[in-house]
């Protein structure tokens, strides 16, 4: 009998598929069908701290009563039409899902700089939620503002939440980082318990025709796994910290590699996205088929089995691979 079971955030999951934060938990019959076809956990997507302060602001300018209290926040505040769930229903949201789901439930903040919001943290927790992920989306554009700057900020957001709830925390991160290995060690010194890697930077567009900048959506594909593959064997070997892949994840392929390289769970939604929850079913039986086909007994013992310090070719996770690979190239000029 294989063991199909990890651990993610302290939490035991039956399984290493997870869908990953989206729009799906919004619906809780979505999230019933998630749970039917096998999901192992639910995530749930982010509450961003531009909407929590958006909401603050507008109870501050009607208590305010004054027409102009804080007009400039709509040029740099998304309207709180943007977000299907407010702050309220959010919450409450996490508690139905909590009652009508035999699963964790891992709740979501997004943002990036210490203030009010945070204590949305605790809510979460006292909503229900099993752990947390706190999403790291930054954008630095001041060039007077250095790299350690921002880490440290970042890492001071990150001990308030610590401070304020006693459910698990995972940190889902973007790979610009200028040593990642040296933040992700300074994350596990302040007590998360987990990262995530990585998060999709959407990028916009620029329409010539009217000169306006457009928000364009694209899923996820299978190209984007690599990178994925590679900081998760760096990091596997030199962290406590339990590991998931998010991004790139379509096939049981996908499952298998991303546990080689150091994972303990992987997190699906584009995939989830396009085919539906019935996607869940079809990784796990795809897992589940090679490690019977390769004679594993347990999803611990593919874990990390490819990772920088386990296989059987290291260089060809680091430079090495470059220059390589670079050299391998013989087609025309």
């Amino acid at each position: 009998m294989i063991d199909l079971s990890t651990r993610w955030l302290g939490l035991k999951l039956k399984h290493p598929i997870v869908p990953g934060a989206s729009p799906l938990v919004d619906d809780l019959d979505t999230v019933k069908q998630l749970e039917d076809a096998g999901a192992s956990a639910i995530t749930m997507h982010s509450l961003f701290e531009e909407q929590l302060v958006a909401e603050q602001l507008a109870a501050h300018r009607f208590l305010d009563g004054s027409a102009d209290a804080f007009a400039e926040a709509p040029s740099w505040l998304p309207s709180t039409g943007d977000f299907k769930l407010g702050p309220d229903a959010y919450l409450e949201q996490v508690s139905r899902i909590r009652r009508a789901v035999d699963l964790p439930v891992i709740g979501s903040l997004n943002g990036t700089t210490p203030g009010g919001w945070l204590k949305y943290a605790k809510l979460i927790e006292q909503a229900g939620a099993h752990a947390l992920e706190l999403n790291l989306y930054d954008l630095p554009g001041d060039p007077g503002v250095p790299g350690a700057d921002v880490e440290h900020q970042q890492l001071d957001v990150i001990r308030q939440v610590q401070e304020s709830i006693r459910i698990p925390v995972a940190v889902k991160l973007s790979p610009f980082y200028s040593s990642l290995p040296a933040f992700v060690a300074k994350l596990e010194h302040v007590g998360v318990a987990g990262i995530v890697l990585f998060n999709r930077l959407y990028q916009p567009d620029i329409d010539i025709e009217t000169l306006s900048l457009k928000r364009v959506l694209h899923l996820s594909d299978r190209s984007e796994l690599l990178l994925r593959l590679r900081w998760l064997a760096i990091l596997s070997p030199h962290t406590r910290m339990t590991l998931a892949c998010s991004g790139g994840v379509h096939d049981p392929v996908d499952v298998v590699k991303a546990l080689m390289a150091g994972a303990q769970v992987t997190q699906v939604v584009s995939a989830l996205l396009e085919t539906g929850p019935q996607m869940i079913a079809l990784l796990l039986d795809g897992l589940r088929r090679f490690l019977e086909e390769h004679e594993y007994t347990s999803v611990a013992q593919l874990s990390g089995s490819m990772n920088l310090a386990r296989c059987p070719d290291p260089s060809g996770y680091e430079r090495t691979n470059y220059v390589k690979l670079l050299q391998s190239w013989h087609g025309g000029a």
